[in-house]
């Protein structure tokens, strides 16, 4: 049986401040009986997330690492507009993806441009800006596929007028995120009638759960809404986007408890199940529908989003994803490792737990899916949505420091999934071995860039990825599955390096372009 202990150091710096060192240390074989554990759940609770005003950078998310919702301060997605600017109001998950439609039938060789270097021509997908079919042939790829916002599932409230409240009418706002439960509560008032609102994710489905209760429901006041964007093609999206009204399409059917609605954009289609007894449904405007529940004191409802038409028998019930998801997330604070700094005289020790126990928190329901994440999670579009290979190492690889492999081990798939498609990258640019593909996408293919095709600070985390596995893992079995991806992965990296016959060393390049950061200035290269 595993545990964990924490021995914690206090030395002093050269300049006298007060260090405090927390030491993970676990433990394989059980650990002394004397020793003081952990209160985890302490320990987690004491950083619950509040919310006392509206602040577009505040906004707070529940997911599973597959799929994530965001939700203002009503603990719905009920002012899009108002967080757009700021962390905004996304609904994704990692099977929602969409392509426009090619009618210019470009090819992906169109976006290739051979460079001179060490003496041979090499291919690289740049940007290139002529001719024009080119052009656009390299603006296609970038864009697609790109991941689609799924919907704004928010509230609809009226004044005593019978005006519809805007974000300056609610007042009173207290939210909290207990991060050990998973839990979003969202207080607030509406012309002094209180709301209470209650949000989960199931941990498994892509699931959200709400509960609602307030005298607003008994005056037909407060209404859910489900409303559907249509992606910007841009590099970022921030699921805002009423326009395009052609070319999509929303229709709903009614069910037996609830309302099946099918969202289609060109060739893509997926749906959302609202599960409900007693509710209305109308449609407001195109894409636009509001859930009227019947006149109760409290309403909960489940909202499934899903690629495939979903059967009414696998609807799922509000209790059952408030169930699923507190079991769960208490298992995951209960498992792997923790660093309580309660005690310590070093005023930033809680500032640096807080941020311990938020980064955990935040990767878990962002990036625990089964392919590399993008670098804005699953929370909105950057990049069009696509993953940036060099972000899986930051994203990924703490899970098998605090003795969570199995969630990291859930995206090392995705490379054996996509070898050939890197093994062509390498072959085609006169390498050995796989090049790793930099901004890709579920399907692992290569989308242009003047900067990220000529990176390679990706080509290595593989190996990293494989070691952790097994250290975790130390047999046979492990071997064998990642051997192929190591060694091909090294493969590249050898014949890369060029070797300078009047300099009598290997080099690296030409063609690789070296990290970037920040300076006062902004970004830079160096």
């Amino acid at each position: 049986m595993k545990s964990t202990s924490i021995l914690i150091l206090s030395f002093r710096c050269p300049k006298g401040l007060l260090w405090s060192v927390a030491l993970l240390y676990c433990i394989a074989y059980g650990i002394n009986g004397d020793a003081q554990k952990i209160d985890r759940q302490k320990l987690v609770e004491r950083h619950t997330v509040v919310n006392t005003s509206f602040d577009s950078l505040s906004s707070l998310s529940v997911g599973n690492g597959s799929f994530a919702f965001t939700v203002d301060v009503t603990g719905l997605q009920s002012f899009p507009n108002a967080y757009a600017k700021g962390v905004p109001l996304g609904t994704e998950s990692v099977w929602g993806w969409h392509s426009f439609i090619d009618t210019a039938h470009y090819q992906f060789n169109e976006t290739l441009k051979n460079y001179h270097l060490n003496s041979r021509d090499v291919s690289y997908s740049v940007q290139l800006k002529e001719p024009e079919r080119k052009k656009n042939a390299v603006n296609w790829f970038r864009q697609n596929p790109h991941r689609l916002q799924l919907g704004n599932l928010g509230f609809e409230i009226k004044l005593k007028d019978g005006s519809i409240a805007t974000i300056n009418d609610i007042k009173n706002i207290h939210q909290t995120l207990n991060m050990y439960s998973g839990e979003i509560q969202s207080h607030f008032t509406i012309e002094n009638i209180p709301v209470d609102v209650i949000t989960y994710c199931h941990q498994s489905k892509d699931v959200i759960a709400v509960k609602i209760i307030s005298a607003l429901l008994q005056q037909k006041r407060i209404a859910v809404t489900l409303r559907f964007p249509y992606p910007t093609g841009d590099w970022a999206d921030f699921g805002t986007n009423y326009k395009n009204e052609n070319k999509h399409q929303s229709t709903f059917i009614k069910r037996e408890a609830g309302v099946l609605f099918k969202h289609q954009l060109d060739t893509t289609n997926y749906f959302v199940n609202i599960n409900a007894d007693n509710i209305e449904v109308t449609e407001k405007q195109k894409y636009f529908f509001v859930i009227t529940p019947s006149a109760i004191d409290s309403f909960q409802f489940t909202a499934t989003f899903t690629e495939n038409l979903p059967s009414p028998h696998s609807l799922i019930s509000f209790i059952s994803v408030k169930n699923n998801n507190q079991t769960a997330w208490q298992q995951f604070w209960q498992s792997g490792g923790a660093v309580d700094f309660e005690g310590s005289t070093d005023k930033r020790a809680f500032e640096l737990e807080r941020r311990i126990i938020l980064s955990q928190y935040l990767t878990k329901i962002q990036c625990a899916g089964n392919y590399p994440p993008q670098e804005t999670g699953l929370t909105y579009n950057s990049w069009y949505g696509k993953p940036h290979l060099e972000m899986h190492w930051w994203h990924g690889l703490h899970y098998a420091l605090w003795g969570r492999i199995d969630l990291l081990e859930k995206s090392l798939n995705w490379y054996k999934n996509v070898f050939d498609k890197a093994k062509q990258i390498a072959k085609r640019q006169g390498y050995d071995g796989v090049r790793w593909q930099k901004m890709t996408d579920n399907n692992g293919e290569e989308s242009p860039s003047s900067v990220g095709a000529f990176l390679i600070w990706q080509q290595p985390h593989i190996i990293t990825f494989a070691e952790a596995s097994y250290r975790e893992h130390k047999n046979a079995e492990t071997l064998n599955k990642y051997k192929e991806l190591v060694f091909a992965t090294a493969d590249f990296v050898a014949s890369y390096a060029y070797y300078d016959s009047t300099l009598k060393r290997y080099i690296l390049g030409k063609g690789v372009i070296a990290a970037f950061g920040f300076n006062s200035s902004g970004l830079s290269f160096v």
